[in-house]
């Protein structure tokens, strides 16, 4: 379980969030990005979708992909979320899931 005080948790989760919109936005893809109540989801053109929420009592990023659910740490080392079950940043887990998801390439290696 992660060290961070609740509003340093909030603001990694806002800031990495508004890091995935903004990424998304520089893509020609076909999208809606909704974002309410700490809920992010992604829907593609192809009707599957990407699902970001915050669990504060855990101090975690969830994602729910086609391909299943993650669960994210942030490592204040590296100052990256990393996957409990995969070990994968932020980034790489995204960029795999949405090539998976939609065939396309998403550089998400900023997050």
């Amino acid at each position: 379980m992660s060290s961070l005080n609740e509003a340093r948790f909030y603001d990694l989760v806002e800031t990495t969030q508004q890091a995935v919109e903004d990424i998304l936005d520089q893509t020609d893809l076909d999208l809606d990005v909704e974002n309410s109540g700490g809920i992010l989801t992604v829907r593609f053109e192809n009707g599957t979708q990407i699902i970001f929420s915050r669990q504060p009592p855990l101090r975690q990023l969830w994602v729910a992909a086609r391909s299943g659910g993650y669960h994210f740490d942030y490592d204040e080392a590296s100052g990256q979320w990393i996957c409990d079950s995969t070990k994968e940043p932020l980034g790489i887990l995204l960029s795999r899931v949405t090539r998976e998801q939609i065939g396309d390439d998403v550089d998400f290696s900023p997050l």
